[in-house]
Order: structure tokens, then sequence, then C-alpha cells
């Protein structure tokens, strides 16, 4: 069963009355005539309203409950996943997967984000909002992908790292600054792509890449647009308003220099072909390892520092120390 957003209210009652007339049990004369001019008109309302999303409407197709998942990906991307587990110092985080895997017959490393689906996996996974294990998990798993040599890809999908009691006493801004720096200097080539929500250092943890890959509709910021209005506004009405100011679609920080690249989804959002959009996916990963792959270490830390160096200069002036 599909799950509508409110702004997809239109399509909805379109769906509804072409679902109504096709299931009559005695249709009317003329029945499949009205049909037709209802599956045009709600072809045209998908086209109209899908090509002129707001930054807001974008972020809720971000968010949506039937988007796939980090494992989805995996599941169709790769083959002989072995998750692997634990930080070895507190425990496992269920928040975040990673493991070895083959993806076009390359040994890499794939780690990302997990929300789950269901309640209760969503529940399990912290709704994807990783505590400092997860983070140095995933490190763990990077250090052991530089031993071997094999190339990492990282899957975003979170609204940040949790904030609770626990995780800020066992070192949660530790553990997201120890991935950032390391990262920084890891030796093999690192892809990620945002798949969904990246949330602030959360997502960042995971994005110190040599590539940075955004699907159409999902978004990449330094906190959410509830969050922005709740600081500036204090008004929650100003939410559609925040994610206009925060620049936080793919299309945004393709200009601004941040992303490297935005992977068109289906029409309506990558739930709506979930197939479709791993096929999508995996062309973009393989075009960019192939690239990636034919650099020496030392040019491909070079330019990885540069690439974050330049984020954020104004008017050609150069950070201290570039």
């Amino acid at each position: 069963m599909r799950d509508y957003l409110d702004f997809e209210k239109p399509i909805r009652e379109l769906e509804e009355k072409i679902e109504k007339l096709a299931s009559a049990e005695s249709p009317k004369s003329g029945t499949q005539d009205e049909i037709r001019k209802l599956r045009t008109k709600l072809a045209q309302v998908e086209h109209q309203l899908y090509t002129t999303l707001t930054p807001w409407q974008r972020t809720q197709l971000a968010r949506h409950p039937q988007r796939p998942t980090t494992l989805d990906y995996i599941n169709e991307l790769s083959r002989e996943f072995l998750e692997l587990h634990g930080d070895r110092n507190f425990g496992d985080d269920r928040a975040i997967v990673g493991g070895f895997a083959r993806f076009n017959d390359r040994s890499v490393m794939i780690i990302g984000h997990q929300k789950g689906k269901t309640l209760k996996e969503r529940m399990q996974r912290n709704f994807g909002m990783p505590n400092p294990e997860g983070y140095r998990k995933a490190l763990r798993l990077m250090r052991l992908a530089e031993k071997f040599g094999r190339p990492i890809i990282t899957l975003i999908d979170t609204p940040g790292a949790y904030p609770g009691i626990g995780a800020e006493e066992r070192g949660q801004a530790e553990a997201i600054a120890r991935n950032l720096f390391v990262m920084s200097r890891l030796s093999v080539p690192i892809i990620s792509v945002v798949i969904g929500e990246g949330g602030s250092g959360g997502a960042l943890a995971l994005g110190v890449s040599d590539r940075i890959l955004m699907l159409e509709h999902s978004v990449y910021s330094v906190i959410s647009p509830e969050g922005c209005a709740a600081i500036l506004y204090d008004d929650p009405s100003k939410v559609p308003d925040a994610a206009a100011s925060l620049k936080m679609t793919a299309q945004d920080l393709v200009g601004l220099g941040i992303v490297d690249e935005v992977i068109p989804e289906p029409l309506g959002g990558a739930h709506r072909d979930p197939r479709a959009m791993c096929d999508r996916v995996a062309k973009a990963l393989a075009n960019q390892l192939y690239a990636l792959a034919e650099l020496p270490t030392d040019q491909l830390i070079a330019q990885r520092d540069q690439k974050f160096r330049k984020i954020g200069v104004v008017g050609g002036l150069v950070p201290v120390g570039a």
C-alpha cells in the first residue's frame, strides 16, 4: 500500500477515482474512456508536481517511510555481503551497518546508516541515529578496508547523531571528529551517496569522501528545517522557509561545489521504483570507482584534501594553511 505525503493529495484523489472505476462490478458505458482521461490527467499532474518541488517537499520525500534503505541497496547492488559487527570497545550499534561485499566483481567495503522500515525495526535501529559506538564501528571497518586495499562506499541516511546523555558520556563528539580526521587521510578511494536524509555531523562522519553523490530528492544539511525554524524564528510555520534558506537540496549543493553528482530518481521518488533506482546508483558508483581506481595514492589524498578546503571559500579567499 502506497503512503501519500500531504502535498501528494491531488495524485491520491485521481488514483482513487481510477481504482474505483476500474474495480466496478458493472462498469457503465464510457467508463474506459473516463479512465483513460483520468490517467492522462494523472500523468500531467505528476509531472507538474514532481518537477516543481520545493526544498521542504524534497525533504519530505527524502524521509518517505517507503524509501529504499541502506540494506536495500546493499542487497540489490552487491553480492557476498559479510556484515561485521561491534566497535571492539562498547558494543554493536544497529543504526550503522557495514561489511565487505562484491560490487561489479570488485571487493569493497560498504558502510551506511540503517533507519529500518517497520516501527519495531526503526526502534531497534534507533531511527538511523547512531551512538558513538556506531561511528567507532564504521571507523574500524574503514581501517580494515585500508589494510586490505579495498575501496569504501558509504550510504548516508540519518536525521543526525543520537543526542542522548549516554551517547554524550561515551564521547559522541570525539567519535565523529575522529572519523573526519581519519577519513581525510585514508589511502583508499571513498565514495559517499546520500540516499535520503543527511543530517549534520551524524551524516558528515561518513561523508569525508573523494566523491559525494546525492539522489535527486535527498537532502544534506547542518541542521533540520524544523531545528532551524525553531532557533531562528521560534515558529513552526516557518519550516518551509527554513528549508529553502538552508540550500540543502542536491541541486543547491552541486551548485555550491559540495556535491559531485546528482543521481536522478524515478518520477515521484526512489520508492516508486526501487529496482530502477538501484540500477542508477550502481551505474554512478561504477563510473566513479573506475575513475578513482586510476589515481595514485598521493594524488587521491591530495585531491580529497583540496576538495574540502575549497568548501566555503568566498570571493577568492584561500583558507589559512591551504
